[in-house]
């Protein structure tokens, strides 16, 4: 038998003459319609396939000894620059007092003036202040011992060096009258000078990624013993109206997430949720508002480390996860890109939060409604964020929603499924006509 007569007989789209075809103006505009669908629905699968998603992986976190940044926006609409300290804790035992590097103090005018910008101070643990005295100048220190991190070996020489030198030994410093450095710097008619101003924090710190925690407070500090304290003379005695009231413009620990990470995240929620940095840092945005200047307020925050990894990062890195943001000695990298890798990777965190506040002389909340909640008095007002290390990790890959086969298949599908579906709708149409066409001619 010859091989065209074998394909022939199992030929499954078996044909009819031309003659027995007939042509209807309903199969046309079903057939033009099919084509619409067909040509939409082929598009959106094109779309889809184009689309990129996140998949997380959950794994242990097994890195040690590294480090992380943490970038901050805060606003203390009601106590001035010059009270207000940042310091940084952390449990390895790294006490890092008075942080300024990588920090900006911007003065801001009193509440009932705009509170707009007065002044930018980008500070630094080194900077010089007596760099126009006399080089054997050597100043008092009025009884404490010289600071070890002075300008000059056993000498006071700035009214800071003063303050650091009577901090050390926890000695209440005041106003600093009758202290030539204070004197010279003018240091009481600025506390008076901004009185009422308020005060914002930005900028950036490295610290250790550790369990530990930051916080703002006033007044100069200093370790006695085991205790971080504060002085607070200035503080309370000063009659500005002071408070902790505060605004958190921004919180994050390591790097921000690029757009089209957001976008990612977002196409991953199906849609229906609109991704922002906000979900990833929670506390962006949020604000406490107090009279009382004896208020603490306080925020736990669980820290999951998060890396993301850019599409086709398989085709080139294999199963590793390893995005090399952490090959070269932290000292190296420069403050605000720490967390950035191979192929635009990202090392950052995401973190949730709960928050607690209270007043340090003790009592209820009964001014809010629960006379249940008793306080124990002790501690100092500030604001104060702890922070724990989760030993989980996130692994956020950009993949594509569905492979290049899967796209196929689903071309197939719908020009298949639509074809299916506008025959046996013309088959209706036109047995429905020709019922009609009978029952008019009987």
């Amino acid at each position: 038998m010859p091989a065209k007569n074998r394909f022939t007989r199992i030929d499954a789209f078996t044909k009819t003459v031309e003659d027995a075809r007939v042509r209807t103006t309903s199969g046309g505009i079903v057939t033009l319609t099919s084509l619409l669908v067909i040509l939409w629905l082929v598009w959106g699968e094109w779309a889809e396939y184009r689309q990129v998603i996140v998949r997380p992986e959950l794994i242990v976190d097994k890195s040690r000894g590294e480090k992380m940044e943490i970038h901050m926006n805060v606003t203390f609409p009601r106590i001035p620059c010059e009270l207000l300290t940042l310091d940084v804790m952390d449990v390895s035992g790294e006490v890092q007092t008075g942080v300024m590097h990588g920090i900006a103090k911007v003065r801001l005018a009193a509440e009932d003036q705009g509170g707009h910008e007065l002044e930018v101070k980008a500070l630094d643990l080194h900077s010089d202040e007596a760099n126009h005295l006399d080089p054997n100048y050597c100043g008092e220190c009025y009884g404490a011992p010289a600071p070890e991190h002075g300008l000059k070996a056993g000498c006071c020489n700035t009214c800071e060096e003063v303050r650091d030198a009577y901090a050390q030994i926890s000695w209440s410093f005041g106003r600093g009258e009758n202290v030539e450095q204070c004197t010279r710097e003018h240091y009481a008619e600025r506390l008076d000078a901004q009185r009422r101003e308020g005060c914002r924090l930005e900028g950036s710190i490295r610290v250790n990624k550790v369990v530990g925690n930051f916080h703002f407070a006033p007044g100069k500090s200093f370790s006695n013993g085991n205790i971080h304290v504060h002085d607070l003379e200035n503080y309370f005695k000063d009659e500005g109206g002071h408070s902790f009231t505060h605004k958190i413009h921004h919180l994050r620990f390591g790097p921000e997430l690029p757009q089209r990470a957001i976008q990612a995240l977002s196409a991953s929620s199906g849609g229906g949720e609109v991704w922002s940095n906000h979900h990833v840092n929670p506390l962006e945005g949020s604000e406490q508002h107090t009279d009382d200047k004896t208020f603490n307020y306080m925020y736990f925050v669980k820290v999951v480390s998060t890396a993301y990894l850019p599409l086709g990062w398989e085709k080139f890195k294999g199963k590793s996860i390893d995005t090399g943001a952490h090959a070269y000695p932290h000292e190296w990298v420069g403050l605000g890109m720490l967390g950035h890798g191979d192929m635009g990777s990202i090392e950052t965190h995401q973190y949730s939060v709960t928050s607690h506040k209270r007043s340090v002389t003790g009592g209820d909340d009964s001014k809010e409604g629960h006379k249940e909640r008793i306080h124990a008095r002790g501690g100092i007002p500030g604001v104060f964020f702890s922070y724990d290390i989760s030993p989980m990790k996130v692994i956020n890959r950009e993949v594509r929603s569905k492979t290049f086969s899967g796209f196929l298949v689903g071309v197939c599908a719908v020009i298949g499924g639509t074809l299916t579906v506008a025959a046996a709708i013309d088959r209706a149409l036109y047995e429905g006509h020709r019922t009609v066409r009978k029952l008019n001619k009987n």
